[in-house]
């Protein structure tokens, strides 16, 4: 037998070197910077910034300082036009409208997509994109002779007095129409990754579906259904395509904002059509912002609750 060697006191032991044994590796120092598909921050910052300015920024900044020039007098001939005041009153209130609507019906959608297999459900479900692939003039042609008088839907209308071709109801399907894939594909994926086992315990302690549905969960979706619909919302405000073709463009009754806008351009007023622009703007802003909030305030409180 070998004797392994002695320690005196306060002497490191030192690591012996045998066959078969090979050195502990030395940690290599890691580089602060790692490398990447795509460019470093500074030009990623400089490329974003950039883009954004030349497609967002600096137009909107123009039509603001334009509007900004313009006298007080000709601003308070603008807003008090009530040509002006029903268009804007037919665009924010029908999308308003139709937002709500795809809230209800893109949930029910959503809902029987991700939960009931069925024959049939791929194709139905690749359908919910047609709207964003369809151009917005087909359709509203397509809208107008399905809703007119002599239309298939149109026909059957008729006779209990609802018309909705050429009318403000026409204006708001045509937002209907438009806006249900928001809500759908947003509500979608949050419905797929909800907890099954979460209903099933919902159920074991005696709660109905309607109580399962309401108190576990809705909560869950709000977030997702709210984006939706203002999503939803923001695309019905500045529609013009599928809207000018069914709504009838009656000065008062059933005229967009967007259609005065192009209107007052045709004419050569570009400042009132700056002005129009500018105050829609200025709503949309403030309706976003409004939903914004109130979507951080439902994510909080869901997150205090948890």
């Amino acid at each position: 037998m070998t004797a392994s060697p002695s320690l005196h006191p306060g002497q490191a032991p030192q690591t012996v070197q045998g066959a078969g044994h090979s050195p502990a590796p030395v940690p290599r120092r890691r580089s602060l910077l790692r490398r990447q598909v795509i460019p470093g921050f500074t030009l990623s910052m400089g490329i974003t910034l950039g883009w954004l300015s030349l497609i967002v920024l600096i137009p909107l900044a123009g039509l603001v300082i334009r509007a900004s020039g313009l006298p007080l007098d000709r601003w308070i001939t603008v807003l008090t036009d009530t040509r002006l005041l029903a268009a804007l009153r037919l665009s924010f209130g029908g999308a308003l409208i139709a937002a709500l609507i795809n809230g209800v019906l893109g949930l029910i959608v959503a809902w029987v997509l991700v939960r009931y297999p069925f024959p049939g459900r791929k194709l139905i479900d690749s359908m919910i994109d047609l709207p964003f692939a369809l151009p917005t003039a087909v359709a509203g042609i397509a809208l107008s002779a399905l809703y007119a008088p002599n239309g298939w839907l149109g026909s059957l209308l008729a006779p209990l007095g609802i018309k909705v071709a050429f009318t403000p109801l026409g204006a708001v399907v045509a937002m209907v129409f438009i806006g249900l894939p928001f809500v759908v594909r947003t509500v979608q994926p949050v419905l797929e990754d909800i907890d099954v086992e979460l209903e099933e315990a919902a159920a074991c302690l005696g709660a109905s579906r309607r109580q399962t549905f309401w108190m576990v969960q809705l909560p869950t979706i709000a977030p997702a259904l709210a984006t939706g619909i203002s999503l939803a919302f923001a695309r019905a405000v500045g529609e013009y395509g599928s809207v000018i073709f069914i709504a009838g463009n009656l000065p008062r009754v059933s005229e967009i904002a967007p259609l005065l806008i192009v209107t007052r351009l045709e004419q050569y007023d570009y400042v009132g059509a700056t002005a129009i622009a500018t105050i829609m703007l200025a709503a949309s802003f403030i309706l976003l912002l409004i939903v914004n909030v109130l979507q951080k305030w439902n994510r909080d409180r869901q997150g205090g609750l948890r």
